[in-house]
């Protein structure tokens, strides 16, 4: 071994004692809410697929037929010929559903986020970010160059304190204020109506990632803002094809200058090749499904299962499908995940860095996919540790 493998194996050993040390585990099947790894069917309760989608046989339909007409394959980038019929019908579509003049479908959320934020803000320009961001988010304010100040999570106050000193010391410059509507470990809302508000008081524009928002909160796909009345008020909304829609992929809706000014200056959509044409044509089909009467009652579903869960926790009604499990520690949380494995559920914990130091957790998502039984027996089991 020489001095470089040598190096990183120390470095894996650190993160080995620290409780930190992650592994890939492979799925060797799924079918519905239950999963094979390691040999072993265990219930999952950990996936973002909040309606049920990823298994629908419409989308699944749907994308087969698009991979027989169209191939495997977009073949190039977006500006070059990887932009397929499949993939403008998509941006319409998407546009229509949360209310914009256009939208721009990125290969992934994470470039969606990377790529939209340093083309639209840079030096001299001020980017005020929510404590709990996701990290694709703190990854594109720092490739942006753009001076970042950070507010204590759904701190108004501390936001309103920065929207101040960005107008005072960078008059001339942008003010971008960027924030989830619903925070992807802890589940609870941004207070987005007075976020707007001070938006607009302090001249600044707004940056919403609604990726667990869509398809769960509003009605069809409008997501936090446009279950609020909102969307109009929004400069930049994001969002993904890959949660809730139960596709992949993740994309921009704005206005159309918006959009224009992405293809233009957007590196991660400049550079990268085009989604398949039939990852596309499976989240036309589930785009439709999510605002159909079918989509309405997987969220009456997905209700009834997060109250259902809620009460048999005695805990708080959950404002999303995501129900934290605070623990602690590292070792505290990977310990509970293997006894919950062991019983038959697959919750994996969540640790540093995706969380802050000592807020540890098991991250359990409900779906609207999951049996009564299921949550019931998932909840018995987590009170079982509890009693003893």
């Amino acid at each position: 071994m020489g001095p470089f493998e040598s190096s990183l194996l120390s470095e894996l050993s650190l993160l080995e004692k620290q409780g930190l040390r992650r592994s890939l585990r492979v799925v060797e099947s799924s079918r519905g809410t239950l999963i094979t790894i390691a040999g072993r069917e265990l219930v999952n309760f950990s996936s973002n697929d909040y309606l049920g989608l990823a298994s629908h046989p419409e989308i699944a339909s749907a994308m087969a037929e698009a991979a027989q007409r169209w191939g495997a394959g977009s073949t190039a980038s977006r500006l070059i010929c990887g932009t397929g019929a499949e993939h403008a019908a998509l941006e319409e579509e998407i546009a229509a559903a949360k209310g914009t003049e256009a939208a721009l479908v990125f290969s992934t959320g994470v470039a969606a986020a990377t790529g939209t934020i340093p083309a639209l803000v840079g030096r001299g320009d001020v980017v005020i970010l929510d404590k709990l961001a996701h990290a694709c988010l703190i990854d594109g304010v720092h490739a942006s160059g753009a001076k970042m100040r950070v507010f204590p999570h759904n701190d108004l106050a501390k936001l309103e304190s920065h929207l101040k000193w960005a107008r005072e010391t960078h008059p001339k410059g942008r003010t971008l204020i960027v924030t989830e509507s619903v925070f992807s470990m802890d589940g609870d809302l941004a207070p987005l109506r007075e976020i707007v508000e001070l938006k607009d008081r302090h001249g600044a524009i707004l940056f919403l990632d609604e990726a667990h928002a869509v398809g769960v909160r509003g009605r069809g796909a409008q997501g936090l803002a446009g279950e609020l009345g909102l969307a109009d008020r929004i400069e930049i909304q994001m969002g993904t094809l890959g949660k809730a829609l139960g596709v992949s992929g993740g994309y921009i809706a704005g206005s159309r200058t918006l959009i224009d000014f992405l293809i233009n200056r957007a590196r991660s959509f400049i550079f990268s090749t085009a989604p398949s044409p039939a990852i596309a044509a499976a989240s036309r089909a589930s785009l439709r499904i999510v605002q159909s009467p079918e989509g309405d009652a997987l969220r009456t579903r997905l209700q009834e299962n997060l109250s259902l869960f809620a009460a048999a926790m005695k805990a708080k009604l959950p404002q999303s499908a995501i129900m934290p499990l605070i623990l602690g520690g590292e070792e505290q949380a990977l310990s509970e995940a293997a006894r919950l494995q062991e019983a038959g559920f697959f919750v994996p914990a969540i640790r540093y860095p995706t969380v802050p130091r000592k807020t540890a957790r098991l991250r359990i998502t409900l779906s609207a996919a999951q049996s009564h039984e299921q949550i019931r027996r998932l909840a018995e089991a987590i009170q079982e540790n509890a009693k003893g």
